[in-house]
């Protein structure tokens, strides 16, 4: 099933965790927070679903949801 994943950025603190994790998904962006580089409503690749659902599952204050 395709995913998507989203970044909450009002909760995102901005530690880069997910940036390290899942670079080919996650970035940062001109305010410092945390954003998916591929785009808002874009489709993670098959390739890259693990690392954006690991980066969802280690980030510290839950601002990512991968769905």
């Amino acid at each position: 099933m395709a995913k998507k994943a989203m970044v909450k950025k009002d909760v995102c603190v901005g530690c880069g965790l997910c940036t390290s994790v899942a670079p080919e998904v996650f970035g940062f962006g001109a305010d410092g927070l945390a954003e998916n580089i591929l785009g808002k409503d874009a489709v993670i690749p098959e390739n890259l679903e693990a690392g954006a659902v690991e980066a969802a599952d280690s980030c510290p204050v839950q601002a990512i949801e991968v769905k």
